[in-house]
């Protein structure tokens, strides 16, 4: 029912338009009006966390130090998560994709790369060393999983590495283990979501996309709070 790719032309072209969610039957800027409107949560997602973070330095806990830029900074690329989905929800092309995708790609990336200094407490050397083997083996994996859940497999290494980073901070006893175990329980059911888009758009047109952006921006949320929760009381 839903198309790969359709309209314009062949190549690097990056006007042309994509439709690859359930919702969309046209190329119209509003086709897709319950996918781009849910990526409002990851707006609220932004200024619930911050309001959350500026709360947090307020109380008698151990501070961040000053010019700490790491807890901003995600929030504002959880900011920017809702505005490129957005824009790739309604113009659909494959610029907008981009603008979809990479910021999702940047947060993954250095949140992991936070979660080895500030959660399991590993030196610098080390935490990059690991964020880079990270980054090869999900792109190395993902194209191996596409043909059963197809695009949904580049968000698998992350819900693994969430899981996995749960499990070591057990075993070292630190107290992001439980929330950071219940944010990958959270990501398994969003992802589920996002993969039965196409499959269940016969029995459901609207599709199941919107439940991710809904799911995910909780999911966002309580990734950076457990950061902040960390880092304030490391």
């Amino acid at each position: 029912m839903c198309r790969a790719s359709r309209q314009g032309g062949e190549g690097m072209d990056w006007t042309r338009s994509i439709d690859a969610y359930c919702e969309r039957l046209d190329p119209g800027f509003w086709a897709e009006p319950v996918n781009a409107l849910t990526n409002a949560g990851f707006l609220v997602a932004a200024v619930a966390v911050w309001i959350f973070w500026r709360a947090e330095q307020q109380r008698d806990v151990p501070r961040t130090p000053a010019g700490d830029w790491a807890v901003p900074a995600l929030i504002f690329i959880l900011f920017v998560i809702g505005i490129g989905s957005f824009l790739f929800h309604t113009i659909a092309t494959r610029w907008s994709a981009l603008a979809d995708v990479v910021p999702i790609a940047v947060f993954i990336h250095f949140y992991f790369f936070l979660a080895m200094r500030r959660i399991l407490c590993l030196g610098l050397v080390l935490s990059v060393a690991l964020t880079l083997v990270f980054l090869f083996a999900g792109y190395g994996v993902a194209p191996l999983l596409s043909g059963a859940i197809g695009s949904s497999a580049s968000y698998v290494p992350a819900a693994v590495a969430i899981l996995a980073v749960a499990a070591v901070a057990r075993r070292l006893n630190r107290a992001a283990a439980g929330p950071l175990a219940l944010v990958g329980a959270i990501f398994m059911i969003s992802l589920a979501f996002r993969t039965a888009d196409i499959p269940f758009c016969p029995s459901f047109p609207l599709g199941t996309h919107f439940v991710w952006h809904c799911l995910n921006a909780v999911v966002l949320y309580l990734l950076i709070r457990t950061l902040i929760r960390t880092s304030l009381r490391s």
